[in-house]
């Protein structure tokens, strides 16, 4: 394995992810700009600040820890109603401030309490209309549905130039150009394996003995012209031990082939016995599916539901990962990865002497992509501290405000996002521990190319 190609491959999945969070984040700050809203700091990564820059009211910089990022929006938790009262209050230069009074009786309302504080702090009188809890319940949606969405486009790019260009490997069509062409004729259940020489010399199969060969296209078959490898197969089962005259193009030639088939029991139905049919010793080849992008949209609508699948499987999945760290059991080459093993799987494909300059762009752009949908969906479940769940939060206020018109009730005023903290905490927590044994379980026994 080259150490520098696979480094770079490393770098430059990684970058791929640090840019798609740059994006996800612009996806929340732009509309929220544009709808009035005060935009305090935009940042990619956590923890300590390694630059930044003020640009008008907005700070604009890089956090130490790149594994994420956050925009400030200004006003995203209301003032608790016992607490409006001290709202706008006189500092000491004469100036108004807005404090929110801290509570303290007990500690879930602490949380919120302190949450609120913390909110508010820099909230000054001149923002009072530029708060975010303030603004309209569906720019409310448009603001926190921005970055996932983003991610979701990211993706939607990205697979529809593979699949528009290079194709889809993962919905392969079957051709009518052979790809294998058997030498001798050995039992349905041993298909694949290797003739030897006296089998191939006492039951050679009649596309080896008429000599056929890998590369050949078939044209027709019996004067039948064909279209798929499906009609090939047909013919060839219905041909029983009778005659073939077989055309086929070859090198740009067409070339007619006589010989004839043999029976033999071959598996037609997975669930049934194998079955006396008409048998010629060829086998196609494959070629992935291309398609636009309605094709794209069509597969990424049967992701979705791999992707649903896969977060509503991720805990115990996860669990499974933390038991291979201390090796109770194989990790499963199938379960979830980190941005580290993206970044190992990346790196290992770079690195990889057997692949193509283009079957590793490639490789890239659906692992990049299929991040990127994965990230996208998963900030749509409707729970905080995820995009979704101030989503959720919206439509709430807008079905309950709606509600009470329709009822001629008082108007129930905003939804107060604060009293979920603690829920949200607690979903914090699990994904920070995800996280972590995610990123331990690829640095102690990742994923590798070869499935182990």
């Amino acid at each position: 394995m080259d150490a520098l190609q696979y480094t770079i491959g490393f770098l430059v999945f990684f970058v791929g992810i640090l840019v798609s969070i740059a994006l996800h984040e612009l996806g929340h700050m732009i509309p929220a700009k544009r709808f009035g809203g005060k935009v305090t700091q935009y940042f990619i990564g956590f923890g300590p600040t390694v630059w930044s820059k003020q640009v008008g009211e907005t700070e604009y910089g890089v956090k130490a820890i790149p594994l994420g990022g956050y925009v400030k929006i200004v006003g995203m938790l209301p003032p608790g109603a016992e607490e409006l009262a001290d709202e706008v209050t006189v500092g000491a230069d004469g100036q108004q401030v807005t404090r929110v009074r801290k509570s303290n009786t007990g500690m879930f309302t602490q949380l919120i309490s302190d949450a609120r504080a913390a909110e508010w702090e820099l909230v000054g009188p001149e923002d009072s209309d530029r708060l975010f809890y303030k603004m309209a319940w569906w720019k409310k949606v448009v603001v926190m549905a921005g970055g996932p969405t983003v991610n979701v486009l990211i993706a939607f790019f990205l697979f529809s130039a593979v699949f528009a260009t290079y194709g889809n490997g993962n919905d392969e069509k079957i051709t009518t150009t052979v790809d294998v062409v058997e030498a001798c004729i050995v039992p349905s259940d041993e298909s694949g394996r290797v003739c030897t020489q006296q089998e191939i010399a006492d039951q050679p199969t009649p596309a080896y003995e008429a000599g056929i060969r890998p590369g050949d296209r078939f044209v027709s078959f019996n004067g039948t012209d064909v279209t798929d490898w499906t009609q090939v197969q047909h013919l060839i089962r219905e041909n029983g031990n009778g005659q073939a005259t077989i055309v086929v193009e070859r090198d740009g030639a067409l070339k007619t082939i006589r010989t004839k088939t043999t029976v033999t029991p071959r598996q037609i139905d997975e669930n049934a016995d194998p079955e006396p049919v008409g048998f010629l010793g060829v086998a196609p080849t494959t070629e992935p599916t291309t398609g636009g992008p309605i094709y794209t949209v069509q597969q990424m609508g049967g992701m979705t539901v791999d992707v649903v699948h896969a977060l509503a499987t991720l805990p115990p999945k996860v669990l499974d990962v933390g038991k291979a760290i201390f090796g109770l059991e194989k990790r499963d080459p199938e379960g979830p990865v980190s941005i580290v093993g993206g970044g190992r799987l990346a790196g290992e494909v770079a690195s990889h002497d057997g692949s193509t300059a283009t079957e590793k762009v490639v490789f890239f752009s659906m692992l990049l992509a299929g991040f990127n949908l994965f990230i996208g969906l998963f900030n749509f479940i409707p729970l905080l501290p995820l995009d979704g769940g101030h989503i959720a939060s919206a439509l709430w206020e807008a079905l309950r405000r709606g509600m009470a018109r329709l009822r001629g009730r008082p108007d129930p005023g905003y939804v107060d996002a604060a009293k979920l903290l603690p829920v949200a905490y607690v979903v914090a927590s699990a994904l920070l521990v995800m996280g972590v044994v995610l990123i331990v379980g690829d640095l102690v026994v990742p994923v590798h190319l070869d499935g182990t």
